[in-house]
């Protein structure tokens, strides 16, 4: 998060840079493109959260301070290659121009001679390159077309940096390139849980389905000390083990698949966590009548909806003993109460010993920000990304396009 922009700073400066960032770069008098992701939720004209407006000011404020002229590029919502007013960028533009402090020209359709024409201080905002159908296809003419309006190119939109279109990948190819602040500062945190970490390291992996984090699965159980599996997810892992699970949410013919991944782990000496004692109820609702019992113990006609506290009791000792923490789903149902208990009491810990500098502890993914966010723990993490899909296949070990094309 923000406020922790000095950790990963310091982690940044203890390991090999494999890309340029602003601070590498000649930008005076220059237009710099600068791919963002400012794709926020709205409610009619209003947006809802700017967070991820305000995440890229850091980088379009030191951008202007080096004599740069810049010009946002960005997605809005799926238009698939159509254009369509509700999905225009022209929509942001106030919350944009409130976060940055400044006037902001937006351009349908911008040209070089446009962006010269305006004082080297200013700042565009084209409009959504996904209303052209040649941004997701990587055409080689629309990122042409984009290099041509500009000197350089800059990254900041590290959760589109999957994606191989022409406004992430396709003109990085083109034009000199370099990832901005907020871009560096996720790079940063991810090689210092998954690069080169202190170790040991633990990860937690949480979800509905392990059919859906195969690849993470199977990558992490070869760089990690300690893999916490919950959710879902677990219940699969019981299941594979003989035990029975009644009513639970379970992929019982991946039970097989589970198997193999705990053989992995076991050939990598990867230990892995699955809960010792569990909640379960007969209701999925908040409220619902429940028990906490050992995790063989399920009754046939009830469903685990949660971790028991002798699972957190034994997660806490795990994260006591290691340097590094990744961190990517619930634990439990967390949506609902009271099976949101083992998430927020785990969290809590993790977020308690990153605070007192035993462990760097990095988090990502769509319902981890929420279920952080609803402990109160989200503030004690080192270090929490919101790109969803690009932190999974990083974490994955894929490569991701974006940042491949930075280096």
């Amino acid at each position: 998060m923000g406020g922790n922009r000095g950790k990963t700073e310091s982690l940044h400066k203890e390991r090999a840079v494999t890309w340029k960032t602003i601070d590498d770069m000649a930008l005076a008098g220059k237009v710099v493109l600068t791919r963002v992701d400012i794709n926020v939720p709205m409610e009619g004209a209003q947006v809802t959260d700017a967070t991820r407006i305000e995440k890229i000011v850091p980088t379009v404020e030191d951008l202007i301070a080096r004599g740069a002229k810049v010009v946002l590029l960005a997605h809005f919502g799926r238009p698939k290659g159509k254009t369509l007013p509700e999905m225009s960028l022209r929509l942001v533009l106030p919350a944009l121009e409130a976060a940055l402090g400044r006037s902001v020209t937006f351009m349908e359709h911008p040209s070089r001679e446009a962006i010269n024409a305006l004082p080297q201080t200013a700042v565009v905002l084209a409009e959504n390159m996904r209303f052209s159908p040649l941004e997701e296809a990587n055409d080689p003419q629309m990122a042409a077309d984009l290099a041509a309006l500009g000197d350089y190119f800059c990254n900041d939109a590290f959760s589109a940096a999957h994606r191989a279109h022409a406004s992430t990948e396709g003109v990085a190819r083109l034009l000199p390139s370099f990832a901005g602040r907020l871009m560096a500062e996720e790079l940063a945190a991810l090689e210092a849980a998954l690069g080169k970490p202190e170790r040991p390291v633990v990860a937690v992996v949480g979800g509905a389905k392990v059919s859906t984090k195969l690849d993470l699965l199977g990558n992490l159980v070869s760089k990690v000390d300690h893999l916490v599996i919950g959710g879902g997810m677990a219940n699969t892992f019981l299941v594979a083990q003989g035990i029975e699970v009644g009513k639970s949410l379970a992929e019982r013919d991946m039970a097989p698949t589970a198997l193999e991944i705990i053989a992995k782990a076991k050939a990598a000496g990867c230990t892995i966590h699955l809960p010792i004692d569990v909640v379960v109820a007969r209701e999925f609702k908040a409220g619902a009548d429940n028990q906490t019992m050992a995790a063989a113990d399920c009754p046939s006609d009830a469903m685990i909806l949660d971790a028991g506290p002798q699972t957190v009791a034994a997660l806490r000792q795990v994260f006591e003993g290691c340097k590094t923490l990744i961190w990517n789903g619930p634990l439990g149902a967390f949506e609902i109460e009271p099976f949101n208990a083992a998430t927020n009491a785990a969290a809590q810990a993790a977020a308690e010993l990153t605070r007192a500098g035993k462990l760097v502890s990095v988090a990502g993914g769509g319902d981890t920000v929420a279920a952080l966010n609803q402990a109160g723990a989200a503030a004690g993490f080192t270090f929490i990304s919101t790109a969803g899909g690009a932190f999974l296949e990083w974490m994955e070990g894929k490569t991701l396009p974006g940042v491949a094309a930075l280096g």
